[in-house]
Parts: C-alpha cells; sequence; structure tokens
C-alpha cells in the first residue's frame, strides 16, 4: 500500500492550477502552485521539514529536545505539523499583531505560542531576537533560524523548483514570487536558473517592505504599510542573497482587494494576502511581457488565513482601503502603463 507513515511525509506534490478569467484577459498563462495543499496549510510546511531534517541529519536537533522559531505564522504551523509528526515539542515566538486564524492553528496543532509586541527589527523584543535567546540560553531548544538557515531555500531547491519544472515540462516563462526570508524564491530561482538561464524570475514586494528599494538602489527603505503578513523585510538576510532576480514590482494593498475578489467571483479561487499580491504581479507581468507567455507563482497558503484583515470590511476602512474593488478593465489598463516602475535588476 503506498501510505505515508506520518503527516509530514504528506509535504510537497502540490498541484498547478491555471487562472482561467486573468489568462484569457491577458492571453498568456497564469498558474498558481496550490501550496495550501500541504498538511499545515502552507508553503512554509517545506521549509519546515527540511529545517528540521537537516538540523537532525547534523546532529544539532536531539530526540527530546525543544524546536523554537519566530515567525509570522505560516512557519510556526508547518512546524507545529512537523514536530509533531517527528517527535519534538515547539514553541513558537510570534507578533501579536497576526490573524487569529493563525494563531489558533499553532495552538490547535500543540504547540507553545508565546506572544510579544511587535517591535522594529533593533528592538531585543524582536520576536527574531527573541526566539534567538530562547535557543541559546535553555540548553535543550534548537533554534529553527529561518531567516539565516539556507536549509529554507534548499527546500524549494531540491523540491518545488523541480516540481514547477516538471510540470511545465520545462516551458515556463515567468516565476514571480514574494519573499519574507527569501527561501521559496531563493531556491526556487536557483533551480530553474540552472535550467534555463533565460526565465525570467520577478519579486512582488508590498507597500512598507524594502526588498523592492533594496534591489533598485541597494539600501532598505521602507515607504507605507501592507496587511500582509510574513511577506517583506528591511534586511538582507541569506536565503534572500541566494535569490537570482531579473526584476522587482512593488504593488499597493488596494490592488490586492481587487485581483481577490476577481479571482473570487470569475474562478471560485480564494486567495490569501500574500497570494493575491503573487497573483496580482503575475497579472502585471503577463501584461508587460505580451501575450504568449508560461508564468507561473504561488498560492502561499489558505486564503481562509486572511479572512480577518483581507476579507473583513472594517478592517480595510480603517486601514483607509475602499472595499469595492476597481473594475478589472481599469486594472488591466493601469498595469499596461506601469511599465517605468519595474526594477531591472543589475546582474
Amino acid at each position: 500500500m503506498n501510505v505515508a507513515q506520518h503527516l509530514a511525509e504528506q509535504i510537497g506534490n502540490t498541484d498547478l492550477l491555471r487562472i482561467r478569467s486573468l489568462s484569457e484577459l491577458s492571453g498568456s498563462d497564469i498558474y498558481v502552485k496550490c501550496e495550501f495543499q500541504n498538511p499545515g496549510g502552507s508553503i512554509k510546511d517545506r521549509a519546515a521539514l527540511q529545517l528540521v531534517q537537516d538540523a537532525i541529519e547534523r546532529g544539532e536537533l536531539k530526540p527530546g529536545m525543544t524546536i523554537v522559531e519566530g515567525t509570522a505564522g505560516n512557519t510556526g504551523i508547518g512546524l507545529a505539523v512537523v514536530a509533531k509528526a517527528l517527535g519534538f515539542k515547539l514553541m513558537v515566538v510570534m507578533p501579536n499583531d497576526q490573524t487569529p486564524e493563525k494563531t489558533r492553528m499553532i495552538e490547535l496543532h500543540g504547540a507553545e505560542l508565546k506572544t510579544v509586541p511587535p517591535v522594529p527589527f533593533k528592538d531585543p523584543n524582536h520576536f527574531y531576537h527573541t526566539a534567538r535567546r530562547l535557543g541559546e540560553e535553555n540548553e535543550g531548544f534548537w533554534w529553527a533560524n529561518q531567516f539565516e538557515n539556507t536549509s529554507n531555500m534548499r527546500a524549494h531547491y531540491l523540491h518545488t523548483g523541480p516540481e514547477i519544472w516538471q510540470q511545465t515540462e520545462g516551458k515556463i516563462d515567468t516565476l514571480i514570487s514574494v519573499s519574507g526570508t527569501g527561501g521559496t524564491i531563493g531556491g526556487v530561482s536557483t533551480y530553474l536558473k540552472e535550467q534555463n538561464p533565460d526565465i525570467q524570475v520577478w519579486l512582488a514586494d508590498p507597500d512598507g517592505s524594502g526588498s523592492y528599494e533594496y534591489l533598485k538602489s541597494g539600501e532598505y527603505k521602507s515607504k507605507g504599510s501592507s496587511m500582509t503578513e510574513g511577506i517583506g523585510i528591511m534586511r538582507l538576510v541569506e536565503n534572500f542573497r541566494q535569490a537570482k532576480i531579473d526584476k522587482a514590482i512593488t504593488l499597493p494593498d488596494q490592488d490586492l482587494i481587487s485581483i481577490s475578489r476577481y479571482v473570487r467571483d470569475m474562478d471560485g479561487i480564494l486567495l490569501g494576502s500574500s497570494t493575491a499580491l503573487n497573483v496580482a504581479a503575475a497579472y502585471f507581468a503577463a501584461l508587460q511581457q505580451g501575450p504568449g507567455k508560461t508564468i507561473v507563482t504561488f498560492a502561499c497558503d489558505l486564503g481562509e488565513r486572511s479572512a480577518s484583515k483581507l476579507y473583513n470590511d472594517h478592517y480595510l476602512q480603517e486601514r483607509g482601503l475602499n472595499t469595492e474593488p476597481e473594475a478589472i478593465e481599469s486594472l488591466t489598463q493601469r498595469y499596461k502603463t506601469m511599465g517605468e516602475q519595474v526594477v531591472q535588476v543589475q546582474k
């Protein structure tokens, strides 16, 4: 019988789904890799498994130890799935402003949750530093360190990238990805560029992140803010350093509202906020590149995890956002004229 022996064995090998509406409008095939099919409901399951497997292999993580990690949510859920499957305890350190959907899932999976105020990275109480201290101060703890530990990008180099190459039969033209730790874009872009250096890799960055500005000017500068969680960053980390990026674009939260409603109503696909940014950027790239392309991006997690923000009219209004989506015809014409906002990354 071909059956899994534990839940972690079900991570990966996710489907590729064509977004029919946007593909027909743009004349290019726009696909999302359905990472919500992972048992923890997000792409972060992949990194969680690789981080733990590699640590066991190196002898850093031993039976009876506790895994500790700082996360905006999805990595914590992925680690909770992996930790239980492989027999480890888990402590998750998380900012207290993340969606209750993610907080609830971490606790439901049996992990210990420690929440901290959302403070700048330089503050010693930042979730990253708190998790690091816990790992350093407790002999029985192992700190996963998803931002700097390149087992993160290795998960996508070994698995996600090859899956995309096989599923598209090597005919992919463009990869679009948001970035938080940089693991996904780092691993997948490295693998795909090895197969075909002409594949174009685009970074999609939210307002308030500095990655777009870093690729443009070499400095991390922040403009605005975003409701998206777990993506965007204000410092260069090792996983992102591995990424092979050709172009970058930043799009506002208002566009995520418009794209998410359109795809939901036309295709029945519920996009989370990070996925909505991916899909908006994929549509943008399709319109900029012209028809006939094969474009792949990621459905990062379950859309329902954005219920309290992206699909909450009261929350959107508090942020000064218009709950009425922009007409797709208007958004399409606007995207066609925004080519000057694309950063051409210097090699």
